[in-house]
């Protein structure tokens, strides 16, 4: 029973420290997440017309 005990907290702390670390990735990116796209602000379907301050 101690052996099964001792075996049981390995694979419970080998699971643990893998569920800890994760999967991530470090990608940069060119997305400009700071400013709106152009066709944020305006009604679906119609463009920016002249004059509308854009």
């Amino acid at each position: 029973m101690k052996i099964f005990a001792r075996l049981l907290f390995v694979v419970l702390s080998l699971v643990g420290l893998m569920a800890a670390t994760g999967c991530t990735s470090q990608r940069d990116t060119s997305i400009p997440w700071s400013r709106p796209a152009n066709w944020e602000g305006q009604v679906p379907g119609m463009g920016a017309t002249p004059g509308s301050g854009r």
